[in-house]
């Protein structure tokens, strides 16, 4: 079975200033499918603003190492979150495809 990577960015406007992620890291390492949806989509600014975008990592969907999930602006420190689920390299082009389909129907 594939295990995936989730990973964050945190981005403040101080940070943004300064062309840099006021916090980054890993959620988790080595999960299921599920649990990899599940956590790529349970930001803590996602009850703010909701999703604003959600784009893999090439314009080629079947190339796509991994598919950003960005959500809207913490109207309290005006903070942006988006979250990263890594796509293992085994995974066949077609199976890419569906992955994208699954993140972007939630």
């Amino acid at each position: 079975m594939a295990k995936f990577d989730v990973t964050y960015e945190i981005t403040t406007p101080e940070s943004a200033e300064s062309g840099d992620y006021e916090e980054l890291g890993y959620i988790a390492e080595g999960v299921s499918f599920r649990e990899a949806v599940y956590l790529v989509k349970s930001t803590r600014t996602s009850l703010c603003d909701g999703i604003t975008c959600i784009e893999a990592s090439d314009s080629r969907i079947d190339q796509a190492r991994w598919i950003t999930v960005s959500n809207g602006m913490e109207f309290e420190t005006g903070a942006h979150e988006s979250r990263n689920l890594h796509i293992p390299n085994h995974i066949t082009a077609a199976s890419r495809h569906r992955i994208m389909r699954i993140v972007e129907s939630f």
